[in-house]
């Protein structure tokens, strides 16, 4: 009988857990991020709750929520921890994440860096187009080139690899054979650093267009729970 009532009181003690902690969870993820009370957070924890709780840590936490604004990245976000410590006053094992964003993102995203046209962007999977004018002669001429997005030391990287002139698609090399130097500018890689527009404890670690969405992946530093440092837009 004893046995009964002790299981009873574990399997009561875990329930009471499962709803407390995800909204714990929840609340510190709405302050940090300074989203409103009533903003949307999925919180999913794992694993048996209450010997985490007497270690002080949950072991996987997976966080996620739409149209969220960190630094100058806005899109859909879905954040996993690994060992994150209840009290926040200790790092975690680390993370990662990943941003989804939509062509109006992207757009709002690449108008923080000067000469790219980013009112002009459009994603159209593998790649990310945009349109530029270029002099040829003494005449301008539209040019709308396809970029390959990819991540290199924590900047985007945007490679050129063809281009549309009228409705003509050629690759970026016979542009070069065609125009030479004359568009040289517009077919070197653009390399984007975006350390300022996230916080410092947040690396690029892949990027790519898929289907309508560029999909931003991001390793975390454990100590970005509790170090105010990292929690800070980082430099570029």
């Amino acid at each position: 009988m004893a046995l009964l009532v002790v299981v009873a009181l574990v399997v009561g003690a875990e329930l009471v857990a499962r709803q407390l902690v995800p909204g714990m969870v929840r609340t510190a993820v709405a302050e940090r991020l300074q989203l409103p009370p009533e903003h949307p957070i999925d919180v999913e924890v794992g694993g048996i709750l209450l010997p985490q709780l007497v270690a002080g840590r949950l072991a996987d936490v997976r966080v996620a929520s739409e149209d969220v604004t960190v630094g100058a990245f806005s899109g859909d976000v879905v954040a996993e921890g690994r060992s994150v410590p209840i009290r926040g006053d200790a790092p975690a094992e680390g993370g990662t994440a990943e941003v989804r964003m939509t062509t109006e993102q992207l757009r709002s995203l690449l108008s923080t860096f000067d000469g790219f046209p980013a009112d002009t962007v459009e994603l159209a999977a593998p790649h990310v187009t945009a349109s530029f004018d270029a002099q040829v002669l003494g005449a301008s001429i539209s040019l709308g080139i396809a970029l390959e997005p990819s991540a290199s030391e924590g900047d985007i990287v945007l490679t050129p690899v063809e281009g549309t002139i009228a409705d003509a698609t050629v690759r970026a090399d016979e542009l070069r054979e065609r125009f030479g130097a004359l568009v040289d500018p517009l077919l070197q890689d653009r390399r984007l650093c975006i350390a300022a527009s996230v916080p410092a404890g947040a690396e690029l670690r892949s990027i790519e267009v898929a289907d309508d969405e560029l999909v931003a992946s991001f390793d975390l530093a454990g100590g970005l729970v509790d170090d105010p440092a990292l929690q800070e837009p980082g430099a570029c």
